[in-house]
Parts: C-alpha cells; sequence; structure tokens
C-alpha cells in the first residue's frame, strides 16, 4: 500500500490531471494535515455511494473519483449480465454535478451499457421513477442532497429504484479497491456516444410520466379546489431542483394562489440565499416567511437541492410561524392520509406503513387506531423500499405512506426513494383539509397531542472531524455498547437494542431476542418511562446522531427530561 505522498505525487505527475487540477495541488503541497486528509485512502463507497467535498485527491469528490466509482459499477452491471438494460442518470443543482453526471455517462457508454441521462436537473425521485420505468438495472444520482455547498455525492440505485443493497455495494467497493484510478477507467467520448445511440437523452416525456404518478397519489383530489380562494401557499425550492416540477403539481391540484420565493428559484450550488440548504433549519424560511406575511399565507413550504426532503413552517394561533419537524409532519400526514381515506370510503384492503426506528412512535398509534400496520425499519429509505418490495412479492397489501425523521415522504410504489413533490404536494392537501375547518396545521398537531399524547423527538449531532475522527467514533459507540448503560439521568434502561449484534435484550424478564433486521451500528435504550433515545454514526458525514423521543405531559417536562439525558450521555 503506497504512503500518502506516494499517492500524492502520483496524481500530481499523472497525464490524466488538467493544469488547474495540478495547481491545486501544488498548492496544499507544505499542508501536511490537507495531504494526508486527501491521499490516506478512496473516498468509501457504502449502500449510500459516495460523499465528500469538492476538490482534487482520492479522498474528495472530482471527476475521477466519480469515473472510478462508474467504473466499478460497470463491471459489476457486466458480471450481472445485465449490459443492455442500461443505467439511468439524473443531477441536482450543485456545482459540477452535470460535469459528474456526464462522466458517469461517458464511463458507461465506453463499456456499452446505455447511459439514459437527464437534459438537465431533475429531482431525485424522479431518478428513482424513470429507472423503473426503464426498465433499467441502475441508476446514477449526482447529489449532495442538503450538505452545504462545498460538499457533492454519487447515489447508485438497482433495479427496484431503491438505493444499491449491502451486498452490491460491497461488490463496488471490492471492484474498486482492484482498479486503478488512471489506467482501469476507460472513457468515452461525450459528443460521439451521443450521436452513437450509446448516450440517450431524457426530457419532459419522462417528466409528465413522472407527474401523472405522483398526481394519482392524492387522497382527495377535491379538497384544493374546495378552498382555492383562499388557500395560499408559499414555496421555495432552496436554489434546487424543486424550481419547476413542485409548483407544476400543487398548479395541477388546483391550487391558484401559490407564491414562490424569487430569490430561491435562482438555481445555484453556491446556494447564495442560506449557509446551508437544509428546508430542517428555520432560517432557510426567512425570505418566505416575510411574503407570506404580506400575501396573508398560513404555510411556507421549502424543499431541499435534489428535493427529496421537505419543510414547512405553519402559522400558530398567536400569528407567528413556527417549523413542523420530520417527525411532527409524518405524524400529521399519516392521520390525514388514514382519516382521509376513511372519510370518503377509500381505505384500500390490507393497508401498511412504514418508519424508521429512529422516527416518531406517534406515527405508530395513529396506525394502531385505524387497525393499519407499521413496519419498523433501519434508517435509510432502501429499508422502505425493502418492505414494499416485500409486500410485492406476497401479492398483497397497499402501501399508504412510509417516512423519516429526516423529513423524507413517500406515498406510492411508483418510486422507492422519498419524495418532496408528493409530500409538498399532500401537504398541501393536509393544508386545504384543515383550512375548510378553520384549522392550520399547527392547530391539527395540537389536535393529534390531545387524542395520543404529548411527544417530543429531538437530534443531537456530535461532530468527529479530522484524521482521528472515526476512531474516536468507534471509541464513542464501544463505550456506550461495552459495557452499555443501566440506566440513564436516573431512568432504568429497561431494553437494550444493538442492532449490530442484531439484538434487543429485555432486562425486565431476562430474555433477548433477535432485531430481524440488517446487521447495522445502531444502539437503543428504552427507559423505564417509556422514552426512546437511539445513537447511529452517519453514513455520509462524520458525526455520531443521537435521537431522543420522549413523551410527557408538556414541551417544557420533555426538554428538562432531554437536558438531563444530555448530561448524562455526555452529548
Amino acid at each position: 500500500m503506497q504512503s500518502y505522498l506516494e499517492n500524492y505525487h502520483r496524481w500530481l505527475n499523472s497525464d490524466k490531471l488538467s493544469d488547474a487540477e495540478k495547481a491545486e495541488l501544488l498548492s496544499i503541497k507544505d499542508d501536511d494535515t490537507e495531504l494526508r486528509l486527501r491521499f490516506t485512502d478512496y473516498l468509501s463507497f457504502g449502500t449510500a455511494g459516495l460523499r465528500g467535498t469538492m476538490k482534487v485527491g482520492m479522498n474528495a469528490m472530482n471527476v475521477h473519483t466519480v469515473a472510478y466509482a462508474t467504473q466499478a459499477l460497470a463491471q459489476l452491471i457486466k458480471e450481472e449480465g445485465r449490459s443492455a438494460d442500461g443505467v439511468s442518470i439524473a443531477y441536482d443543482s450543485r456545482n459540477n454535478s452535470e460535469l459528474f453526471a456526464k462522466t458517469a455517462a461517458c464511463v458507461l457508454a465506453a463499456a456499452n451499457i446505455p447511459a439514459y441521462l437527464f437534459d438537465e436537473l431533475r429531482p431525485t425521485p424522479e431518478l428513482s421513477f424513470a429507472l423503473r420505468e426503464l426498465k433499467c438495472v441502475a441508476g446514477i444520482n449526482i447529489t449532495a442532497s442538503h450538505n452545504p455547498k462545498q460538499y457533492n455525492g454519487y447515489k447508485a440505485y438497482w433495479e427496484d429504484g431503491a438505493q444499491l443493497p449491502p451486498e452490491h455495494a460491497d461488490v463496488v467497493s471490492a471492484t474498486m479497491q482492484k482498479l486503478d484510478i488512471f489506467e482501469d477507467v476507460k472513457l468515452a467520448d461525450f459528443d460521439e456516444a451521443l450521436t452513437a445511440g450509446k448516450i440517450i437523452m431524457l426530457g419532459r416525456d419522462m417528466d409528465e410520466k413522472y407527474l401523472a404518478c405522483v398526481q394519482a397519489q392524492a387522497v382527495n383530489p377535491e379538497a384544493v379546489k374546495a378552498v382555492a380562494d383562499e388557500l395560499k401557499i408559499v414555496y421555495s425550492p432552496l436554489h434546487g431542483t424543486g424550481y419547476r416540477l413542485v409548483p407544476e403539481i400543487l398548479r395541477r391540484t388546483g391550487l391558484q394562489h401559490l407564491y414562490t420565493v424569487d430569490e430561491q428559484m435562482v438555481i445555484s450550488g453556491d446556494f447564495p440565499t442560506v449557509s446551508k440548504p437544509n428546508p430542517e433549519y428555520k432560517e432557510v424560511f426567512d425570505i418566505g416567511m416575510k411574503i407570506a406575511d404580506e400575501v396573508g399565507s398560513d404555510l411556507v413550504i421549502a424543499t431541499d437541492p435534489d428535493a427529496d426532503r421537505v419543510g414547512v413552517v405553519t402559522r400558530t394561533p398567536d400569528g407567528s410561524f413556527t417549523t413542523i419537524t420530520g417527525n411532527q409532519m409524518g405524524a400529521l400526514l399519516m392521520d390525514y392520509i388514514l382519516t382521509a381515506y376513511e372519510e370518503t370510503g377509500t381505505m384500500p384492503e390490507i393497508p401498511f406503513a412504514v418508519k424508521t426506528i429512529v422516527t416518531t412512535e406517534l406515527a405508530a398509534k395513529i396506525c394502531a387506531a385505524h387497525n393499519v400496520k407499521m413496519h419498523n425499519v433501519l434508517t435509510g429509505f432502501k429499508f422502505i423500499g425493502e418492505v414494499i418490495k416485500d409486500y410485492e412479492a406476497k401479492g398483497y397489501g397497499t402501501f399508504v405512506l412510509g417516512f423519516e425523521e429526516s423529513y423524507g415522504y413517500l406515498k406510492g410504489t411508483y418510486a422507492r426513494d422519498k419524495d418532496a413533490v408528493v409530500a409538498a404536494m399532500l401537504i398541501t392537501e393536509m393544508t386545504a383539509y384543515y383550512k375548510a375547518k378553520g384549522m392550520t396545521l399547527s392547530d391539527a398537531l395540537d389536535g393529534l397531542y390531545a387524542r395520543y399524547g404529548y411527544c417530543y423527538e429531538a437530534n443531537v449531532e456530535i461532530y468527529m472531524e479530522g484524521l482521528d475522527g472515526p476512531a474516536r467514533m468507534a471509541a464513542k459507540m464501544d463505550g456506550l455498547r461495552n459495557p452499555a448503560p443501566a440506566e440513564i439521568a436516573g431512568c432504568k434502561v429497561v431494553k437494550f437494542g444493538d442492532y449490530k449484534a442484531q439484538t434487543i435484550e429485555d432486562r425486565v424478564s431476562g430474555t433477548v431476542e433477535s432485531t430481524n433486521l440488517p446487521k447495522s451500528n445502531v444502539l437503543s435504550f428504552t427507559l423505564d418511562n417509556g422514552d426512546v433515545i437511539v445513537a447511529r454514526p452517519s453514513g455520509t458525514e462524520p458525526k455520531i446522531k443521537f435521537y431522543f423521543m420522549l413523551a410527557g405531559k408538556d414541551k417544557d417536562e420533555t426538554e428538562a427530561k432531554m437536558a438531563a439525558y444530555r448530561e448524562s450521555l455526555g452529548v
């Protein structure tokens, strides 16, 4: 194995690099820390693909690492005997996304694998839809979702429309380790491949097919039309891919008063109006809230740059705006969808829903009240997709909603990834439903708490950056695992789940059961008061995420409990 300095000089002297790339490398020749970060090893390829900062080097996002990963994916496709089925490719608004997408297409074309490339940026869920529609063997999406502007990423999908399963991701990763990034990666000329029909452009026809499937997910198609004169919605794509299709689907539902945040309708990978293009943060709604006050709107919707996540702020009784969290919105949508089905007499046969283990239990309570089966899965929308696929294989069941706390929702089986386009449509429909009752989503949330009890969910992220970051993250997780705490802030741990060992230990009965889920480095602690705390390292960033799912009489009580838990856990 070469040292980081040997790797650096090999890249610096390679004829595959442009003069600008070599100049960038020369600028860091005396920065040992940066050299180690860039050239100790390659970006890790996992089920989430690749994600990293955009710069020249092995441990970064650039045309060379993108081509490298695509060459390994192409080899997997060939080994599966599926070359003729082709690969769909999409990209978001980030800097270099189009370049990376075209680079991937050129690698596939050189391998004689048809590449179906979108003609401009598109939402992530449309990539999932397109590869299913075209019956492709795989898909590639160039995006870093809601990360800061210096990041980009590479997501690989398989034929079901979900991200690569672990066994295929492992093959791609192992293949990359055998390939030489410069000698073994082959690229066709883009224009020549396009002329030869090896690269096929996808356009508005695919949009129409996708939007038709999205619109078919409406639960009560008349809800928006019933209050169209009064309903006013403000929308922002946060400089990303939702800029065209979200407004279009909202207009198709009958919305007459849609106000867009013009400054944020500008497509830009620099995200000039926000520090982070993440709809989880209330500050990204600042401009939208001003517009809402001017026009008299009760709701502002924002989608992240690749339009797979959606966030909102809603008017409260005192006239101010408050954020509805991903957990809260999931619970609201679950309750609305099931209630609307019952009120319209359209409840499907054998309905089921899916959420992740770090997502609110309020949704499970709602499902139980409506006699709907709720499934819990590991974090990651591909696991939600696995449940859908399992039901399809059995030939029964109707998927009503899948969601995770990180602002991702899906209704319908046309795609297998979270979809902010369908979520924005359903949120608007739900807002119209409550508008007709003289209520906002804030009022509706209070109604849920009145029926099911107050719930409080919050996340804490502990960043561990630098060369020793992975080791520190591993040490923190091991410290929580061996030994697992007997109590947290004076509350006994009655159940301890170690999803890496695939076990759940019931400390009251003394029994140990299987999680019945794939191995994952996740720990869960259920306390004797019913509160649940989950810890897991991020798959894309150098951090450990702690999820607190608490119950109590009100917000003050639950926030006090959370502060005590954090102190006890040292987070």
